[in-house]
């Protein structure tokens, strides 16, 4: 290595030292003590016991657990896909060229910036059986069809029946989507005007224009969103937590891994424990991350390829 080269190398590393130490103090460590807590039974008020892999055999027996595990997976195999879609709807209406555009785009994406627990109160409120906005809007509907049908349906109480708990917090997570709105309406700003102009030429119409030019094309973008909304969804806590006031909501359908975690170390006390469920949560959304980085290698296609 030249003098130039170790001087550039020195120059590089200095630029990038506050990314370093931001790392090892906020990520690293924190990810090193945890499975160190892991493996200790640990309350905070004393000195950490090590007791191995004890905390881990617990987990495998602890029905909470497993619940928190399946309602998170639950909750994320439905606002993944209905979120991804509902963004990429958005930012293709949003990219037309129509007067106001900027207008819309301002609009759907502040409802984003609102913070976590005013969201959870916001949609506590929304999502109440008697005087939500919601049941409000669906009441008249559910008239329409108790009139024609002759039926009795009424709109669901979000809140207390445990069957539509996780579907109210599905519609609660759809309130963010402007920051991928946003990332969509980025990549399909990059699409270049020949591809279209060369379909178009071939008699493509829309759909096939969107399928075969703007989907390929803006996948890597795709392909970000939905690695982010999956780490987003299986940390999903505060939202669910101000919504139940701090339960579990009804027949804990809305306790999930994120919630157990905070339960397990800041209300029983039991750091260890806590720590354990937590790297457990890590390695998932790790495997998921890596898993769907393989299967969706090959229909990622970045423009220097």
């Amino acid at each position: 290595m030249t003098k130039t080269e170790k001087r550039n190398m020195i120059v590089g590393l200095c630029f990038i030292s506050p990314w370093i130490a931001g790392f090892i103090l906020l990520t690293l460590y924190p990810l090193v003590s945890s499975a160190y807590l892991s493996l200790t039974d640990y309350s905070v008020l004393a000195e950490p016991v090590f007791i191995g892999f004890d905390n881990y055999e617990r987990l495998a027996v602890d029905e909470l657990f497993w619940k928190s595990i399946w309602n998170t997976f639950y909750f994320a195999a439905l606002s993944i896909p209905i979120n991804l879609v509902s963004a990429l709807l958005l930012a293709v209406l949003l990219n037309f060229d129509l007067p106001g555009k900027k207008i819309f785009r301002t609009i759907y994406f502040l409802p984003s910036l609102v913070p976590m627990v005013c969201l959870g109160v916001l949609w506590q409120w929304m999502l109440n059986g008697e005087i939500g906005l919601i049941n409000q809007a669906l009441a008249p509907v559910c008239d329409a069809i108790n009139y024609v049908f002759g039926s009795s349906l009424q709109p669901p109480n979000w809140l207390v029946n445990p069957a539509y708990a996780k579907l109210g917090l599905v519609l609660a997570s759809m309130w963010g989507v402007g920051n991928a709105v946003v990332i969509f309406l980025a990549g399909l700003q990059d699409v270049p005007r020949s591809l279209y102009e060369a379909a178009e030429l071939d008699g493509c119409g829309f759909w096939q224009k969107t399928f075969h030019v703007t989907l390929p094309i803006i996948s890597p973008v795709i392909y970000f969103n939905g690695i982010m909304s999956l780490i987003g969804s299986f940390q999903v806590f505060a939202v669910p937590y101000v919504m139940t006031n701090g339960g579990e909501g009804p027949g804990r359908s809305l306790l999930f891994a994120a919630t157990y975690v905070f339960n397990k170390g800041f209300q029983a006390w039991s750091m260890g424990y806590a720590c354990a469920v937590a790297l457990i949560l890590f390695i998932i959304i790790l495997a998921l991350t890596l898993l769907a980085t393989h299967v969706f290698e090959r229909h990622v296609h970045y423009a220097a390829k």
